[in-house]
């Protein structure tokens, strides 16, 4: 019987690639649409958005994977019915227990492949991939050193430069800003250069006027200055505060985080830890999923109807699971003592497949009880 266990895995994780494929092509689809307007619009090269896309691409496949493992297992067990092999395994004496063998190799290789995606190379590929948005981000306002043209880097924003140096330096700006509801400012300066700083790029005026146009009043302000930085980071798309996102650190340094993690973050403790936990707790669920998928099957016996019932009883158990894991996530985020909860759709999920298994067993006993004390009547 052996041999029946590797059939069924072998068809298990043939399945399991192929919706895996097809579910992460749809969603990546969807993200890299987005993501290209994003990119072109900011002038970039098509390499550029391949790399990036190729870096969304890890947590894209973290969060199909449980859906691809609770499909396999469906459309598996499905077939086994209707084509009555799951029949003949039963007939040889093969309990409900003994048949989830396979599927729970099939979960605990998905949870095995969840696992190394959160803790490692998604963390990592977030990393890289910010790392990367930021470095396009500063190049980015190489577009607006085009001497003697109007450029609209952003909506409401104007920036004309009469001529740019060979060093640098601009001559003769022009910065008109309309994104205020009420207001409309306009910079003029002499000179000014464009310098990096921690928080994003600036332009940074001398000698220049500022003009304050109210509308609603007709009102205009004139504020001569020497010098004056204007913020560029709001217009390329950085981080605001150059915060690091908590998804970007490794599960060690969400354990134990330190000041020097929780300034760079902004965040308190609490989202750092339900974060380093519930990366422990989503390989959990992968298995959750295939192990629901086949013993919600099971349970329901043969039907010439078809398992369409047994379907959509998988299809509420995972839904009821997913809601459980939402509702869990609040309580654990505000409270450090509330960090077990976490684990609590894990483990339910995994109760309740159980209760399906040990109920499909029931059901395959009880004709075969009821038969007993019939033939000794008969005898």
């Amino acid at each position: 019987m052996a041999r029946f266990d590797r059939y069924v895995l072998w068809q298990l994780l043939s399945l399991f690639g192929f919706f895996s494929l097809v579910l992460v092509g749809v969603y990546w689809v969807n993200r890299a649409v987005a993501l290209f307007d994003q990119i072109i619009s900011d002038g970039q090269s098509a390499g550029v958005f391949l790399e990036l896309t190729a870096l969304t691409l890890p947590n894209v496949i973290r969060l199909v994977l449980p859906v691809s493992a609770f499909a396999a297992a469906v459309w598996v067990t499905n077939r086994l019915a209707t084509e009555s092999e799951l029949v003949v395994a039963q007939a040889a004496g093969l309990g409900p227990f003994r048949l989830a063998r396979a599927p729970l190799v099939f979960g605990l290789v998905v949870a095995a492949l969840i696992a190394g995606l959160t803790h490692v190379i998604v963390p990592a590929s977030r990393a890289a991939l910010s790392e990367r948005q930021n470095e396009i981000a500063q190049n980015v306002t190489a577009r607006l050193l085009v001497e003697g043209r109007f450029m609209h880097p952003a909506d409401g924003l104007t920036v004309y430069i009469r001529e740019i140096e060979e060093t640098g330096a601009l001559n003769g700006v022009l910065l008109s800003d309309s994104r205020a509801a009420d207001s409309r400012t306009t910079y003029t300066a002499r000179r000014a250069l464009l310098v990096r700083a921690e928080n994003g790029p600036k332009l940074v005026m001398v000698d220049g006027l500022a003009q304050t146009h109210f509308p609603a009043t007709g009102r205009l302000i004139t504020t001569r200055f020497s010098d004056f930085a204007y913020d560029l980071a709001g217009l390329i798309g950085r981080r605001a505060g150059g915060r690091t996102d908590e998804r970007e650190l490794s599960t060690a340094a969400l354990l134990r985080p330190t000041d020097e993690i929780l300034a760079a973050t902004g965040k308190p403790a609490s989202v750092l830890l339900y974060e380093a936990h519930a990366r422990f707790a989503q390989p959990l669920l992968g298995l959750v999923c295939a192990l629901i998928g086949f013993a919600a099957l099971v349970s329901g016996g043969f039907s010439r109807f078809g398992f369409w019932r047994q379907v959509a009883l998988a299809i509420v158990a995972l839904v009821a699971v997913q809601l459980l894991d939402n509702a869990v996530a609040d309580r654990a985020l505000a409270d450090t003592a509330m960090l077990p909860l976490v684990y609590l759709p894990g483990a339910a999920g995994l109760g309740l497949a159980v209760g399906l298994l040990a109920w499909a067993s029931r059901r395959r006993r009880r004709p075969r009880d009821a038969a007993l004390p019939a033939a000794g009547a008969a005898a």
